[in-house]
């Protein structure tokens, strides 16, 4: 079937605004849950082992294996909002030279990325807090789920996030929801059918890599079956313009620091709190991933918000994109409220959920109610960075980011740390997000003074002169 490209933006130009989000966000939002879930299902299925060692070792590889996804955002998030921006300029042939860019960028970077891991696989264990009772673990799961995974695992988040560019949010959202129901059906067998007992963590590790594959194979073919006039692969000599390769690295490059800085924030927690044994490192491991069901849904509201503020950005429709931009907002805060009380009330049997060890629920328990506190304020923090993403400012999401993690968040982890322990480690977030959000409402505030205003005015002085 060939795709109706007019029909198909009909979403970003003329759907009304909270049926145009929800169109664009929901397929997000639903696969972001199945990608969390089948990440959390390998450390629900690991955890009916009951060795904290080996949760400890999964969880380790996590900052690596979130590394690996913010190389699709430098293609697929870069590429996609200057996609998105094109087709409201009604720029097709060169938003079909950035689409092919970027699958380029991602095959090239994921590949860079598994060599290294390969090649420093003892560093990288040791920096990221690893026992000699976790590193067997951890390497074993790095090795499949990075080294040989890491490619299908980059292309299939990039291509979902092209597709999305151009409308097509529900193609994209059942690509990552079948990877994600493959990866779960595939755990228990892989893990306590396959492989002998003491070497479920490979079990887990090969799931997610075939998985991976074959969400992979399914967006090379449904791109194919779409025969779209953007969606359309050319020689890797064909390059877009000078200015189209900056505005895919001017997001994109932003966007994976960006998401560098929160795996590397992530890491420090793992190697602070590794200082205070392994059960309190596998508690903070099951709670890292368990906080991130609300924030997943969050991306998922900013990832569906994204392409059609970038849409009605460049095609100059301020009002559209305002009214998008809002109820957005208001759509993730209140989905973040819901989950604090959800969170605060079921704590202790969502850890029990996962582990059975006492202290391990114990412990993670009160993690888990002070962590979701913060919920809201990561989501505002997110959703800045993906309305500059969207307007092509990386500049700015850079900043944010920047701010929000060097500057906020990683060096009160160091001091909280030395005053108050372990709870001012899960006490970090709440406090640098606070002061990330006010900075963000700040940078937001004098950006658009700057520009929307300034763009009003010129419209008006442009409709005088026609009048005259």
């Amino acid at each position: 079937m060939v795709l109706n490209q007019r029909d198909n933006l009909a979403v970003f130009r003329d759907m009304s605004v909270p049926k145009a989000v929800m169109t664009m966000a929901i397929p997000t939002i639903i696969s972001q849950l199945i990608v969390l879930i089948y990440n959390m299902a390998d450390t629900f299925f690991i955890g009916r082992t009951g060795s904290p060692e080996m949760v400890a070792g999964a969880s380790l590889v996590l900052p690596l294996f979130n590394i690996s996804l913010s190389l699709s955002g430098l293609a697929g998030i870069g590429g996609g909002a200057l996609i998105s921006r094109l087709l409201g300029m009604d720029q097709k042939r060169e938003a079909r030279l950035v689409y092919s860019f970027s699958v380029y960028v991602a095959l090239f970077a994921s590949l860079l990325f598994s060599l290294l891991t390969l090649s420093f696989m003892h560093p990288m264990m040791n920096f990221l807090g690893a026992s000699d009772r976790t590193y067997g673990f951890a390497s074993s799961y790095a090795f499949f789920v990075i080294v040989i995974g890491g490619m299908p695992t980059v292309l299939s988040n990039t291509l979902a996030t092209l597709i999305r560019s151009v409308g097509e949010s529900k193609k994209a959202g059942f690509g990552i929801t079948m990877g994600g129901l493959i990866n779960i059906a595939l755990d228990p067998l892989f893990m306590f059918v396959i492989f002998p007992k003491g070497n479920e963590i490979i079990g887990a590790a090969v799931a997610t890599l075939i998985s991976n594959t074959i969400a992979c194979i399914y967006f090379i073919v449904s791109i194919k079956i779409m025969k779209s006039d953007v969606l359309r692969l050319s020689s890797p000599l064909r390059f877009p313009t000078r200015k189209s390769v900056l505005g895919v690295f001017g997001v994109g490059i932003p966007s994976s620091i960006a998401t560098l800085l929160f795996d590397i924030d992530y890491m420090v927690i793992d190697r602070l709190m590794s200082g205070y044994g392994d059960v309190a490192l596998a508690a903070v491991g099951i709670v890292l991933k368990v906080e991130r069901l609300p924030l997943n849904i969050g991306i998922g509201i900013c990832q569906g918000m994204m392409p059609i503020v970038a849409f009605n950005y460049a095609s100059r429709n301020f009002e559209r994109m305002n009214r998008v931009k809002w109820f957005s907002m208001v759509f993730g805060l209140i989905t973040a409220a819901i989950s604090i009380l959800l969170y605060e009330c079921f704590a202790p049997y969502i850890m029990r959920f996962f582990i059975n060890d006492a202290s391990t629920v114990e412990i993670g328990t009160r993690f888990l109610r002070i962590r979701e506190i913060a919920t809201p304020l990561m989501f505002l923090c997110f959703f800045h960075v993906y309305l500059f993403d969207g307007f092509g400012r990386g500049r700015y999401a850079l900043f944010l980011g920047v701010m929000r993690w060097l500057c906020f968040n990683i060096p009160l982890l160091y001091i909280l740390n030395s005053l108050i322990g372990m709870y001012g480690i899960v006490w970090t977030q709440s406090i640098a997000d606070f002061f990330t959000v006010v900075l963000s409402l700040i940078t937001y505030a004098v950006f658009s003074r700057k520009n929307f205003k300034s763009e009003t005015k010129l419209e008006s002085r442009v409709d005088a002169l026609q009048t005259e």
